[in-house]
């Protein structure tokens, strides 16, 4: 695989999982809104992928070194793997009540994290369980800010 798609595919990854996951647990929080919570992760879905794919575009370019090729390699695989991760996270909430659609979100977001980071531990050949506890942290992290976050805003703002 090119390392422009590689670039592209693990930031919109990376990035469709802890933003969505963040605004899902967050929305739900705050709100305990099925439709509130499918209308964020669709606009996640759409608006922030296209504004990380402007980014790496912007990103590769600044680099001055990659071609026009590679740079909208990297660009339309960011917003391909940032849509198509965001709106995986849409069928739990349609399918499940919703506190069990934000937990087994959850899950789904660690476990798509996990693959990438066991990924590319083993590329770089480090120690995979470092990489894939750092990624997990920082995930947990932002559901964590989220929750509570969404939680004082619905005190605060009810």
């Amino acid at each position: 695989m090119r390392q422009s798609v590689k670039t592209g595919l693990s930031f919109g990854l990376t990035s469709g999982v802890i933003t969505t996951l963040g605004l899902l647990v967050g929305l739900n929080a705050g709100t305990h809104s099925r439709v509130a919570v499918i209308g964020g992760i669709v606009t996640i879905a759409v608006a922030d992928a296209l504004s990380d794919a402007m980014g790496i575009h912007l990103a590769e370019e600044s680099k001055n070194n990659g071609s026009e090729l590679e740079i909208w390699e990297a660009t339309i695989a960011t917003f391909a793997a940032k849509f198509v991760i965001a709106m995986s996270f849409v069928l739990p909430v349609i399918l499940l009540p919703l506190d069990q659609a934000v937990v087994a979100s959850v899950v789904w977001g660690l476990g798509l994290l996990t693959l990438l980071s066991y990924g590319l531990a083993k590329a770089q050949k480090i120690v995979p369980w470092k990489v894939i506890a750092e990624h997990g942290a920082i995930a947990l992290l932002v559901v964590a800010a989220t929750h509570y976050l969404g939680e004082w805003l619905r005190a605060v703002l009810e």
